[in-house]
């Protein structure tokens, strides 16, 4: 069974020209298009965005791990109360055309993923504004309306007792996966507001790994060095393929609704982490699993359990928002009054357990490609060396996945 959670955070506080300031917590198309077309808008732009954010936070050593679509949703929601050049940056690095675009597509974004069948998953935004703050009956109507989202005035002059709130519902999103978010002393009279994305997933394997077959076994953390882990073994038709260019293999493992998948990114060499990871900025990750096919597959990958508390403001900053930090920040259609804003501070802690339990009874993923001829080949991926992991969810409606959570686990032992 798998567990994954992430809470994304943002700040605004008040600008003390005086301003006010946002806070963001990370971890989850124009109005003459069609539904589909404005789903599809939001997912590609969120696939483009998982790559870069993927480039940039790939640079830090040690395990990686983070939800795209939690930071992507809620710097979504900034995106509807922002004006000027701050409203420009937004649109570039969140690779959408407008905001009306934004709205309309994470509607159909958050209907689809909160009522998918076969698996826990649940996306979640929120919003909490200073007592003596009032929105814009235009911005509170998109959020309510587009993004689902409450917006719930707080005192947090009362410190303890609004992270208390706040963490409340943090805790209540991902089932006790993220707790404490906030931080008492992150709050004060220039907090303005904090807008929340809460993304949930737990899942069975399509296919259980048996638990009597997990052992004792080497994890290659370089060419020589290597540590002990729990190793779960499994064997099936799975998707899979060699990819040359990126000299790596690619697999796909299913959850009990095929329509959310793991994917595996194992480089060939066991020190080759780096120069896949270099590969990866040219790749569409929602166009990884394309041109795979379904052999017999021998399958051992590690059980693993991560916690990961990422510092956003400047990684975000790298990706070209560096505007909604500074004296220059425009969120000027999200109050009625005049206060300044910009953005303090933004964090996603994300949490991820892989196990061996999953359910026997799944049906099988379909295959448009006949590789009948290949059945008597039986292939092995071993992953007992640096990989990178993708969570994805397919639409049958749209030709791109939606891209959930991503990363780099270079230790499985490590949380």
């Amino acid at each position: 069974m798998k567990h994954t959670s992430s809470l994304f955070r943002f700040d605004i506080k008040i600008k003390r020209t005086p301003h006010f300031g946002l806070l963001f917590l990370l971890l989850l198309v124009h109005a003459t298009m069609s539904a589909k077309q404005e789903l599809q808008t939001v997912v590609q732009g969120n696939g483009l965005f998982t790559k870069q954010l993927y480039d940039v936070l790939s640079k830090e050593k040690g395990n990686v791990f983070f939800s795209p679509i939690s930071v992507h949703a809620v710097l979504s929601m900034a995106y509807q109360g922002s004006k000027g050049a701050t409203h420009d940056a937004l649109a570039k690095s969140l690779n959408l055309p407008d905001h009306i675009a934004a709205a309309e597509g994470y509607y159909d974004v958050l209907t689809q993923l909160n009522n998918i069948s076969g698996v826990e998953l649940a996306l979640a935004n929120k919003i909490y504004i200073k007592d003596s703050l009032t929105p814009k009956a235009s911005f509170r109507e998109v959020i309510e309306k587009k993004f689902l989202s409450g917006i719930e005035p707080i005192k947090f002059t009362e410190s303890e007792k609004a992270a208390k709130t706040i963490n409340t519902w943090v805790e209540q999103k991902t089932k006790d996966k993220i707790k404490n978010l906030i931080n008492p002393g992150d709050l004060d009279d220039s907090t303005a507001l904090i807008l929340l994305n809460a993304i949930y997933f737990k899942g069975n394997w399509g296919l259980k790994f048996n638990k009597d077959a997990t052992e004792k076994d080497k994890f290659y953390v370089n060419d020589n060095d290597s540590i002990e882990v729990d190793m779960m073994s499994n064997k099936g038709k799975f998707n899979y393929k060699e990819d040359q260019n990126l000299d790596a293999k690619v697999l796909e493992l299913p959850y009990k609704n095929p329509d959310v998948s793991m994917i595996i990114i194992l480089p060939n060499k066991r020190n080759g982490i780096a120069e896949l990871e270099a590969k990866l900025v040219g790749v569409d990750l929602t166009k990884i699993t394309e041109n795979m096919f379904r052999p017999e597959v021998v399958v051992r990958l590690p059980k693993f359990k991560i916690e990961t508390t990422i510092e956003l403001n400047e990684p975000l900053k790298k990706l070209g928002l560096g505007v909604l930090f500074g004296q220059k920040a425009d969120f000027s259609e999200m109050l009625e009054s005049a206060e300044p804003l910009a953005v303090s501070k933004v964090v996603q802690k994300a949490f991820i357990e892989v196990n061996e339990e999953g359910t026997e009874a799944a049906a099988a993923t379909s295959v448009k490609i006949d590789f009948r001829m290949l059945e008597s080949l039986e292939i092995s991926v071993i992953v007992d060396h640096p990989f990178v992991l993708v969570l994805q969810e397919k639409n049958k409606e749209l030709s791109t996945p939606n891209l959930l959570f991503a990363g780099r686990i270079n230790d499985p032992t490590k949380s």
